[in-house]
């Protein structure tokens, strides 16, 4: 397209596309963009009556362009654009009006070019050939001779003393006259660099025909070592080592890569034939023992606690060096239990030879030590499971500004999070990650060294050799990815690529690479960037995250119309983010106090990363752990007691304020599993300005699942998606349908056109009013509940999409569920969708995932009266689950967490009340229920009338005698979200689901302090549901879950999936014909589900 005409705006979205047009307010304003549906196609926008009208435009087979206008009027074709605007300027065309004025290009800032930050090796910016292609042969001269004048200084002021004197007379010859015919033969359009090649042949003529030499021979020992071939079988292959006019580099490539393949073979080979498993070393993880307290009586007794990981036993002991009689193995220990309360306290649940369930409590030293203790017990189930597939794993992301300088040689604290801020304790030192991945900016090493720095680091920490899935390297940018051996097999469909943000968005000194991959059935995005520098450049860093969002190429082809956000179930985004502490230079000293003294609360107030995100304008519904650790940048190098704030320059003194310019954020599904173990920076690590910043994180995973049922005989499932309304924020005049992606469909489903409702104030109400019917590929629960329906909104004009959001099946595990999802496109919000959702599956039971072994109680009712004794004899405290901040909108000790971008209705069932939520369980604004995303119960206690006569965990089923209702069961009511709008319009109703199992589901309430009401009725009440809460369009329950209707069924044995809910503080009127609450309960107004801002 014609850079130089004033409608053409490129590759602009199509909400700055209407922006611009709003602003010029004229009807008859058009401009020409591309179109982000089809490759090649531009996009006609035209203005008329403050809507905006999109016509696409489309090359046929001789690249002749035509638009598609209203029907009845004939196609026209045209060679060029500027054809094509000229003939519509006249009326009667096809448009909704004809063109009047062309809405001008905004100009765009580059950004200033930065000598200092550049790669050393590079010659400055302005020399370069290319950017004075365009310019005449005077300015071409000149640039040529300032190129040579520039190397022949630099090499003035080398040591030479080394170099053959034909060698120094060679580089000379090439800077004084042959570098300019490179660059003539580039300005030309010819890459070949015949200078250079000319100077590379005198310099290695003696190493050309020494490869010539050497290469036969290692050519043979290579083929000697091919496993693949049977002893004086095969075809000898045609050899390399003649020269057949490859240029040096390429042959010495060659040499080197045959050298590191014949390494790696024959360390395979000697690790197979001592018995080495896979060719490479196991892990140990060492024995640990830990000190801790025991509360017995009021009294508090010495205890040590020794956790054997590799023979699966925690042992139990009175003194460290006492006997080891008394232990439990690795199934025999059923739940840990923190303390929210008291963050140094932890519950073990074990079972005895006599199937008794014991309850322990001890007191650690520290926070630190309790987690380091539940990471090796965690470790421990996780190692001697006997699933064939983990459904949990650990990920390590780190980014380092290196400053283009080589790393230390020690740098193991980095890989091993230990330094400030959110740390791993001493004891979690050696258990290994399944995944590392580690972005660096200003990066001087090769790719080959930096991996292999990196892999020896970690061989020396885990003494395991890891697999690299990825390496991915743009000018200084580097992304890599390291596995665990023994996930080689259940990686795949991995991808790589780069986007260049640097100036003009054509040099790569900033941008970013990405790698993504599938772990079984997981996928999983990593994008490490390096965006613009300097304080002021806020709204240029801004812009570097939309295009990399919009032109970062990773992920399924087929999720085209979805930006990285949504394409992977865990994105991570890591790097050298460049957002600075928003304070005036005047105020260096005080920011530098305020470190010194570890108060960084006012000082992140003012991070424009914060700001921007609490606007909405970068890294919309991403999560990023609280910061507890000093700015990283900018740093004295050799020392972390000195930040070097100022920087002369010869335009004068630049400020470079203490910043926290590297960071770790992560977006994930909706109700999956993930946590952040570990989030802080490095004290020891000091060759660069910049501190490497670590985290990991605990993810659940989902299996590559093959049904164990007969496709024959299996019952058909469903996935009932409807009465979805979209509210869409744009001043488009279209019709939209909506796009259902999910790798559980066999193929892309459509709706028809939506009802459109109401148009004000630059947004517009579609009703999608049909049902509609997904059918998935797999109908076992245990295959569905992990997957998620991807929604596109799409006008039907153009193809583009309007808004992209996703929706968790697990959400209807139990009932119909009203969902309302923030839409998105290229990062930006673009409106709402309301629906509701309902699932049928397949009879079958949803396992128990790793996740769930570790819980958080609550600390406010009887704890136990003996020391270890059996469960039956004392009251439990009762557990909430906050295991997955992520999904839940909890906080504990999390950091700036924004609007999540969804929220669910999700009707309970009859089920007893576990306890209730603490202030810090309230920050997401969410009543969270006692369970994990896989909907496991997460409350220890039992559901018979008396809770202290049963245990029930969700790792080994029901233990108690009695399976009766619990008795604070009439605390419970139906939250709902409010109605999409007040249309009477009745719904479709929900048809029953033939299940096999019920359970209560978390509920998105306000953020409101909740507390418990004991009530004295010990048989059981169905709980009501409020009218006040609900609206009249909102359809009723499936019949088997429907409040106040008895099922006629012989009772069996409650399912160990069954949950409870948190108690409520206050209730709403019955309806009708239900039983009333206890007359001491206060009353309760009807809860709105939070609606998504």
């Amino acid at each position: 397209m014609p850079s130089y005409q004033p409608w053409c705006h490129g590759n602009i979205t199509r909400s700055k596309a209407e922006d611009l047009l709003s602003k010029a307010a004229r009807d008859g304003s058009f401009l020409i963009r591309d179109s982000e549906s089809i490759q090649g196609a531009y996009a006609l926008c035209v203005l008329y009556q403050n809507c905006v009208y999109t016509y696409r435009i489309l090359p046929n087979e001789d690249k002749k362009l035509s638009v598609q206008a209203s029907e009845g009027v004939p196609i026209r074709f045209f060679s060029m654009l500027p054809e094509l605007v000229e003939a519509y300027y006249s009326p009667n065309m096809g448009l909704v009006t004809h063109l009047q004025y062309p809405v001008q290009r905004e100009e765009e800032v580059d950004e200033e070019p930065e000598s200092n930050n550049l790669p050393p090796q590079l010659p400055p910016r302005n020399f370069l050939a290319n950017d004075v292609k365009d310019s005449d042969p005077k300015s071409s001269d000149q640039a040529c001779k300032s190129l040579s004048d520039t190397y022949l200084m630099r090499l003035q002021h080398m040591d030479l003393s080394a170099v053959p004197e034909e060698h120094q007379l060679a580089i000379q010859e090439y800077f004084r006259t042959l570098i300019c015919m490179d660059a003539e033969q580039v300005q030309n359009g010819y890459p070949h660099l015949p200078g250079l090649k000319k100077l590379t042949l005198t310099i290695c003529k003696n190493l050309n025909s020494e490869i010539s030499r050497i290469l036969p021979a290692l050519e043979v020992f290579h083929r000697a070592l091919d496993q693949q071939l049977s002893p004086g079988i095969g075809h000898f292959p045609k050899q390399m080592s003649a020269d057949s006019g490859q240029s040096v580099s390429f042959r010495l490539e060659q040499l080197t890569k045959l050298l590191y393949s014949i390494e790696d073979k024959a360390k395979s080979s000697m690790f197979e034939s001592v018995g080495y498993e896979g060719g490479h070393r196991k892990s140990l993880i060492p024995v640990v023992t830990f000190e801790v307290k025991q509360e017995s009586l009021g009294i508090s007794t010495k205890m040590f606690l020794k956790v054997d990981v590799e023979s699966g036993k925690l042992y139990f002991k009175k003194s460290k060096d006492g006997p080891e009689d008394k232990y439990f193995v690795h199934n025999k220990i059923l739940q840990l239990v923190k303390s929210q309360k008291m963050h140094v306290k932890l519950v073990i649940v074990v079972e005895t030879e006599k199937e008794k369930i014991l309850r322990k409590e001890f007191a650690f030293d520290d926070t630190k030590k309790r987690e380091g203790f539940c990471q090796l017990l965690q470790q421990m189930k996780n190692k001697h499971s006997e699933k064939p597939e983990p459904d949990m794993i650990t990920v390590f992301v780190g980014t380092w500004n290196m400053g283009n300088a080589g790393p230390p040689n020690n740098i193991n604290t980095w890989f091993q999070c230990k330094g400030q801020g959110k740390t791993r304790d001493d004891t979690a030192d050696h258990i290994p990650h399944d995944f590392y991945v580690i972005g660096t900016q200003e990066d001087p090493l090769g790719e080959r060294e930096w991996a292999d720095t990196v892999k020896g680091v970690l061989r020396n920490i885990t003494n395991i050799s890891f697999k690299q899935v990825a390496i991915h390297t743009l000018w200084n940018i580097r992304i890599v990815v390291l596995a665990k051996p023994e996930h080689e097999n259940r990686i795949s469909h991995i991808f790589s690529d780069s986007v260049k943000t640097g100036i003009a968005n054509t040099l790569g000194n900033k941008g970013a690479v990405g790698v993504s991959f599938m772990f079984n059935g997981t996928s999983f995005g990593f994008v490490n960037s390096h965006l613009t520098s300097g304080s002021e450049k806020k709204l240029r860093r801004n812009q570097n995250y939309t295009n990399i969002l919009r032109f970062l190429n990773l992920g399924d082809k087929k999720l085209n119309p979805f930006d990285i956000t949504h394409q992977f179930t865990h994105l991570f985004w890591l790097g050298d983010l460049n957002y600075r502490v928003e304070f005036p230079s005047t105020e260096a000293e005080y920011i530098v106090t305020k470190i010194k003294q570890q108060q960084y609360q006012e000082l992140l107030n003012k991070d424009q990363l914060s700001m921007e995100r609490n606007d909405g304008k970068v890294f919309l519904h991403f999560d990023e752990e609280e910061i507890t650790f000093a700015p990283t940048y900018r740093f004295e190098r050799d020392t972390r007691e000195k930040y070097a704030y100022t920087k002369a320059k010869t335009t004068g003194t630049k400020y470079n304020l203490p910043s926290w310019c590297d960071r770790v954020l992560r977006k994930s599904y909706p109700l999956v599993h993930v946590v952040c173990q570990a989030y802080g920076c490095t004290n020891d690590i000091m060759t660069s300005d910049h501190s490497p910043v670590f985290a990991s994180f605990e993810v659940g995973v989902a299996s590559q699942y093959v049904s164990k049922q007969d496709p024959n005989s299996a019952p058909q499932g469903g996935i009932q998606i409807m009465n979805c309304v979209a509210t869409l924020l744009t001043k488009s005049k279209t019709k939209f349908f909506i796009e259902y992606h999910s790798s559980c469909l066999e193929k892309t489903v459509k709706t028809s056109e939506g009802e459109n409702m109401e148009h004000s104030d630059g947004s517009i109400k579609v009703r999608f009013g049909s049902q509609v019917e997904l059918t998935p590929i797999i109908s076992d629960p245990e295959y569905l509940l992990d997957q998620h329906i991807l929604i596109c909104v799409k006008s039907t004009d153009c193809d583009e999409s309007y808004g992209e959001g996703c929706v968790a099946l697990r959400a209807a595990q139990f009932c119909y569920t009203e969902f309302q999802i923030t839409l998105t496109h290229h990062g930006e919000k673009t409106g709402t969708l309301t629906g509701g959702i309902q699932l049928k599956t397949s009879e079958g039971k949803p396992t128990e995932k790793l996740y769930d072994f570790i819980k958080v109680e609550r600390d406010d009712t009887v704890t136990s009266k003996g020391k270890g004794g059996d469960l039956n004899k004392f009251s439990v405290t009762q557990a909430l689950d906050i295991s997955n901040p992520s999904y839940m909108g909890v906080s504990f000790q999390r950091g700036n967490v924004i609007d999540k971008g969804w929220s669910y209705s999700m009707p309970p069932k009859t089920l007893p009340v576990a306890g209730q939520g603490s202030k810090e369980s309230k920050k997401g604004g969410y009543d969270v229920g006692t369970r994990s995303p896989t909907g496991k119960s997460l409350n220890p206690m039992g559901e018979s009338e008396n809770p202290s006569e049963m245990f029930d965990n969700p790792l080994y089923g029901s233990m108690g005698k009695s399976h009766g209702r619990g008795k604070d069961q009439d605390h419970q009511q139906w939250d709902h979200l409010t109605p999409p709008d007040g249309d009477s319009k009745p719904p479709p109703v929900p048809t029953p689901r033939n299940r096999s199992f019920t359970c209560s589901e978390t509920k998105p309430q306000l953020p409101t302090l909740i507390t418990s009401h004991a009530s004295t009725h010990k048989k059981p009440v169905v709980p009501s549901r409020s009218e006040g809460g609900m609206a009249h369009n909102r359809p009723p329950l499936p019949s088997k879950s429907r409040p106040g209707v008895p099922e006629l069924q012989t009772p069996k044995p409650r399912d160990y999936r069954d949950s409870s809910e948190l108690p409520i503080k206050q209730r709403p009127p019955a309806r009708p014909g239900q039983p009333q609450p206890h007359k001491d309960m206060p009353p309760e107004v009807p809860k709105m589900g939070r609606s998504v801002k």
